[in-house]
């Protein structure tokens, strides 16, 4: 059965109820007799199983491990930026 949340407007008194759908709501407030209104809320989700997350999508392996990216790294675990370099990478040999 859910649980619902009341309060009432004149004295701002909020309660809960647990009551089935095919209950009718309460229409005065237990504490000055006042109008009730229900309070909306999201609902509790609990997710199981793989695939709600960024790292389950498109996984090639199994096991449950998320496969490891190659490369060097920084403290905050993100690649470092790479800089332009002035320089060739390699520098032709020189003839004797």
């Amino acid at each position: 059965m859910p649980l619902y949340e009341y309060q009432c407007s004149k004295c701002g008194h909020r309660f809960e109820r647990i009551q089935k759908f095919s209950d009718p709501d309460p229409k005065k407030c237990p504490e000055c007799g006042g109008k009730l209104k229900r309070l909306l809320h999201a609902p509790a989700v609990r997710f199981k199983g793989t695939g709600w997350y960024v790292t389950d999508y498109g996984r090639k392996g199994a096991g449950g491990e998320a496969p490891k990216k190659e490369g060097p790294t920084t403290e905050s675990g993100a690649a470092p930026a790479k800089e332009a370099e002035s320089k060739p990478k390699s520098e032709p040999k020189k003839k004797k």
